[in-house]
């Protein structure tokens, strides 16, 4: 049976895919989660403002290690990292955990709580001896990874509804 969570984490880093963001975070919240927490990356402020993931009824962002949501350490919850850019991925394939984002994501991975990532890379990097290397690792560690939508030329996300779904069995029952 799987374990289900009353929190979800949505992390995201800093591609264009980063505007479907609170797309991903209402979706989050219609599953029934009592706590949804955005996490961006430093570089996702350059494609989306907090403000605009904070606007999403229910969503608590947090940027800080001495935010209270995630003090004295960061709740059990599913992590969802999307879009996950090729930086962050290659950093959290190799346990570089220098942000708020990638240490909740590595300890997640520690905890044995699901990690799901969503990359979002275009085709030549999605071909990048290192990405591939990365997408191969990741998995080994218990994440799940949701490969993204067919190329269209820029960087790529899988649709929100796959996103979703692979987050689906984790929510709370409602």
């Amino acid at each position: 049976m799987t374990e289900r969570f009353d929190v979800a984490y949505l992390i995201l880093s800093g591609t264009t895919t980063a505007s479907r963001c609170p797309e991903i975070l209402r979706g989050l919240v219609g599953l029934g989660f009592r706590t949804v927490i955005a996490i961006p990356t430093p570089h996702a402020s350059r494609v989306i403002a907090a403000r605009d993931l904070a606007e999403v009824e229910g969503v608590r962002v947090v940027e800080s290690y001495f935010d209270a949501a995630i003090r004295p350490r960061p709740p059990f919850g599913v992590v969802l990292f999307a879009p996950c850019g090729f930086n962050s991925l290659n950093k959290f394939a190799h346990g570089i955990a220098d942000t708020l984002a990638l240490s909740v994501a590595a300890e997640a991975v520690g905890r044995r709580t699901p990690v799901i990532v969503g990359p979002s890379l275009n085709q030549a990097l999605m071909d990048h001896p290192v990405a591939r290397a990365s997408l191969a690792r990741l998995p080994e560690w218990g994440v799940t990874i949701v490969p993204p939508a067919t190329d269209s030329g820029g960087p790529r996300l899988a649709a929100t509804e796959r996103l979703l779904d692979a987050v689906r069995p984790y929510a709370p029952k409602h």
